[in-house]
C-alpha cells in the first residue's frame, strides 16, 4: 500500500460499484420507497399531460408552448436517469452498477442538465422575440430559427457530457467500490478514484463556471429588455400578460440555477457537511425542476391551464364559454345558422 494509504501501488481498478445513498436513514429506505415511487409516477404523469394538452391543440402549436412542452420531456428523460436506481437503492443498501452503466448514468444526467438550460436561453430568446420585437415574431421565429437552436442546444450538451464522460472513464478507481451517492456524479466518482486528478477537478470546475457565467450573462440581459419593453406597452392587460408570462420563466429558472448553485457549493467547498446532506441537496437539483415545472406551466399559463382542465373535467373554461354567443351571432349573420 502506498503512503497515500490507498492501493494504487497494487493497479487494481474497480469496475463494478455499490451506490450507497441516504447511509443514515438505513432503518427508514424500505418506508420511502412507496412514497418515491408515488412521487416518480406522479411526475411522469404530470409532465406528460401538459406535453399532451400542446401536442394535441393546434391553438398551443407556437414556439412558446413548444419549448415548454421539450422542456418538460427533458424533465421527463431526467427523472428517468436517477429515479429508478435511486428506487433500487431504497430496496438494497448496497445498489450494485457496473463502470459503464454509471458512465452511462452519468452522461444521461448531465446531457438532460444541459439541454433544460439551453432550452431556458431558448425561452428567454422567444420572449426577446415576442415582447422586444412584436411586429417582427412570426418573421423570426421562424421553424428554421427553432431547428437551428435545437442543434445547437444538442451539440452544447454534447460538447460538456461526452468530455466528462470520457475523461472520468480514463481514471483509475482504486480507493473503494462503495461510492457513497445514490447515482454516478461527476464528483462522487472522482471521490473514489486514485491518483492526480487535479486535471478533472479543475476541468469540470471551470466547464461550470464557464457555462453558468454564459448562461446568467444571456438570461440577465434578455429579461433585462424584456421587462423593460413590457413596461411601455401601453395597455396594461398586455403589459400584465408579458410579466406574467416572464414570471413563469423567471421562476424556474431560478429553482434550477440556485439548487444547483447551493449543491456544488456543499459538495467543493464544505467538508463538514453530512453524506445525507449532500446526497439531499443533489437529489433535489436532479429532481426539484421536474416535479415543480409541469405545476409553474400547468398552473400560470393560462392557455395551458384553460386546456389542461377541459381535457380532465370535460368542461369548458369561462373564455370559451363567454366567447360562444359571439360565435353563434357571427354564424347567424353569416346564414350558418337560422336567426
Amino acid at each position: 500500500m502506498g503512503e497515500d494509504g490507498n492501493t494504487s501501488t497494487f493497479n487494481i481498478s474497480y469496475t463494478n460499484f455499490f451506490l450507497v445513498g441516504f447511509p443514515g436513514l438505513r432503518e427508514w429506505r424500505s418506508l420511502l420507497v412507496l412514497p418515491l415511487t408515488f412521487l416518480y409516477v406522479t411526475m411522469i404523469s404530470a409532465n406528460g399531460l401538459v406535453i399532451q394538452t400542446v401536442a394535441g391543440q393546434q391553438s398551443l402549436h407556437q414556439p412558446m408552448y413548444v419549448l415548454i412542452a421539450l422542456l418538460l420531456a427533458v424533465n421527463i428523460c431526467a427523472a428517468t436517469a436517477v429515479m429508478p436506481k435511486m428506487l433500487e437503492g431504497f430496496v438494497h443498501y448496497a445498489n450494485p452498477i457496473s463502470l459503464y452503466g454509471c458512465l452511462a448514468q452519468m452522461f444521461f444526467i448531465y446531457f438532460t442538465l444541459l439541454l433544460d438550460y439551453n432550452l431556458l436561453l431558448a425561452m428567454a430568446l422567444d420572449r426577446y422575440m415576442a415582447i422586444c420585437h412584436p411586429l417582427r415574431y412570426t418573421d423570426l421565429m421562424t421553424t428554421r430559427l427553432l431547428g437551428m437552436v435545437a442543434i445547437l442546444a444538442l451539440t452544447r450538451s454534447l460538447g460538456v457530457a461526452v468530455p466528462l464522460v470520457l475523461l472520468t472513464s480514463q481514471a483509475q478507481f482504486c480507493r473503494t467500490a462503495v461510492i457513497r451517492h445514490f447515482t454516478c456524479e461527476y464528483i462522487a466518482l472522482l471521490s473514489i478514484a486514485c491518483g492526480d486528478l487535479t486535471f478533472n477537478n479543475q476541468l469540470g470546475l471551470a466547464m461550470w463556471l464557464v457555462n453558468v457565467t454564459f448562461d446568467l450573462a444571456l438570461l440577465g440581459t434578455s429579461y433585462t429588455h424584456v421587462i423593460y419593453a413590457a413596461f411601455q406597452i401601453s395597455s396594461g392587460k398586455a403589459r400584465a400578460k408579458a410579466l406574467h408570462t416572464c414570471g413563469s420563466h423567471l421562476l424556474v429558472i431560478l429553482i434550477i440555477y440556485l439548487s444547483g448553485l447551493s449543491t456544488s457549493i456543499v459538495f467543493r467547498g464544505t467538508k463538514t457537511v453530512s453524506q445525507d446532506i449532500q446526497n439531499l441537496l443533489s437529489a433535489i437539483y436532479l429532481l426539484l425542476p421536474g416535479a415543480l415545472n409541469p405545476v409553474i406551466y400547468g398552473v400560470r399559463t393560462r392557455e395551458i391551464q384553460q386546456h389542461v382542465e377541459k381535457m380532465l373535467c370535460g368542461k369548458e373554461s369561462a373564455q370559451e364559454v363567454g366567447e360562444k354567443p359571439k360565435r353563434l351571432q357571427i354564424m347567424r349573420v353569416e346564414g350558418k345558422l337560422p336567426g
